[in-house]
């Protein structure tokens, strides 16, 4: 089983792990509560009418959870290596091995550099599967926009991620679609 880390617990990490470890791949997020979600109050965020930033992060945190991601809070990510066929990701405390890796750090685009992603201008450069110049490494969210920070474009940004991992698993496009039969 594939085996993704992502770096950073806000709402484009935490989409990516949650389409990751809901479809079977071994899944850890590091996640230091530096989102700005804490600062926010969520009126444009399709399908939530009002809700405070910290709520929506405890709600996504346990969502998460419950589909078995293993979620090491406010251990912080120090370095991320490209190995011989995957990651090294660092910690004050351990390393890590990953067949993957989604960096969603916000506008600290430091990992991204140590790791030697391309950018375009002060951004990380992707495409639209969210991967970088380094192969199986993911840029999301602020890291990779000039100024369009917004939860729900963070949201996508991991989603897109995730799903490009898991076609690249599946060896064909993987699409994520639930039924209602899926719910009972």
């Amino acid at each position: 089983m594939a085996h993704v880390i992502v770096v950073g617990g806000g709402p484009a990490g935490l989409s990516a792990a949650l389409f990751t470890a809901k479809n079977g791949l071994e899944t850890t997020v590091f996640d230091t509560d530096g989102t700005w979600m804490h600062k926010a109050h969520l009126f444009n965020y399709l399908g939530i009418e009002s809700e405070d930033g910290s709520a929506f992060m405890e709600d996504s945190r346990e969502q998460v959870d419950d589909f078995g991601v293993d979620r090491h809070q406010g251990e912080e990510v120090t370095g991320v290596e490209a190995t011989g066929g995957g990651f090294t990701v660092t910690t004050e405390d351990d390393e890590y091995e990953a067949d993957y890796v989604v960096l969603a750090t916000g506008a600290n685009r430091d990992l991204a550099e140590g790791l030697g992603c391309a950018f375009d201008g002060d951004v990380v450069d992707v495409g639209v599967s969210m991967e970088t110049s380094v192969e199986n490494a993911y840029a999301t969210g602020a890291m990779v926009r000039d100024q369009e920070w917004q939860a729900v474009i963070s949201a996508g940004d991991g989603a897109a991620a995730a799903l490009n991992i898991l076609s690249k698993e599946e060896g064909e496009h993987f699409h994520d679609f639930d039924t209602p039969a899926d719910a009972e």
